[in-house]
């Protein structure tokens, strides 16, 4: 979806809500408290209904990402746009300012919980033959000095990938996590956790991958060889991330690691689908509960 067909699409508020309520409410209204199919729209407080049976007041917004926040709904809807169907995403100053945001930390928090809901809870794992992998992306923390142009001074964050490939070899979904080490517990893990158990796991040979007990291994020896020659394109999906995280953020923050890894697999397994991604990301915003500034810093979601 365009921007032009967005501001076609939401002019204003009223827009937003409407389609927010189908989205949440498909067969019409639901009353999240005792699960009753009936009420009617309050004349009084817009988009907020009114239960049949237990007269619970329910918003469009309440019980959803969006619950408890002073933003209007279109900026809501700006944001899932733009994360959603832009391939560079956009930063928390970039938000605030295109946005018209009040405050920095305002920006930071909506990003954050939008990037919280581009995790499906109910997406599945990688099939048939898989590309894995290790790389580490820039380290910035909150006090670390920039030199040269906006490059942080630091150090760096270990991350692995898994590529789904199509019987052609082409590249399908992806995932990405952060890595503590790599170990042969930290990396099985990783691949138990996203692979299907009767997979084709293809590595670089390293020692790691050997015990997988119900994948089918195949180690390439790297040795003097780029392992991008290899890999392609697991490495093509880290190429990828790196010029990302430098470009938009310069660099990533290790609290906040898992977050940027998320959207960017949001993105990339629906680079194909890019009008629906939007409809995607929405329909995600309306199924996961409020979390707020305190959630995030102390890492509670």
């Amino acid at each position: 979806m365009s921007r032009a067909e967005f501001d076609a699409r939401f002019p204003d508020r009223a827009a937003c809500a409407r389609y927010l309520a189908a989205k949440r409410w498909p067969d019409g209204f639901v009353c999240p408290a005792c699960g009753v199919c009936k009420g009617w729209e309050l004349e009084t407080k817009p988009f907020t209904w009114e239960c049949s049976g237990c007269h619970r007041q329910t918003s469009v917004t309440a019980g959803t990402v969006m619950h408890r926040s002073k933003l209007p709904l279109r900026t809501w809807f700006e944001a899932i746009h733009q994360l959603a169907s832009h391939s560079n995403g956009i930063s928390a100053e970039q938000a605030q300012a295109q946005f018209g945001i009040g405050s920095y930390k305002t920006a930071w928090l909506l990003l954050h919980k939008l990037r919280r809901a581009m995790v499906s809870p109910h997406r599945s794992l990688l099939q048939a033959m898989v590309e894995t992998d290790e790389t580490e992306v820039p380290l910035r923390s909150k006090h670390d000095p920039i030199k040269g142009y906006g490059i942080p001074n630091v150090g760096k964050l270990l991350i692995i990938g898994a590529v789904e490939l199509s019987p052609d070899g082409h590249p399908r979904r992806v995932r990405l996590e952060p890595l503590r080490d790599r170990t042969g517990e930290n990396v099985r893990g990783f691949v138990e956790r996203v692979v299907a158990p009767d997979a084709t796991v293809v590595s670089d040979g390293l020692a790691s991958y050997l015990k997988l007990g119900e994948h089918r291994h195949v180690g390439k020896t790297v040795g003097s060889m780029a392992a991008h020659i290899l890999l392609p394109w697991v490495h093509r999906v880290f190429a990828n991330l790196k010029r990302w995280l430098t470009g938009t953020f310069h660099g990533a923050r290790k609290q906040h690691l898992k977050r940027y890894l998320d959207e960017f697999t949001f993105r990339w397994n629906r680079r194909r689908h890019t009008r629906t991604a939007f409809d995607n990301l929405l329909g995600l915003v309306t199924r996961l509960p409020h979390a707020s500034l305190r959630d995030f810093v102390d890492q509670r979601v």
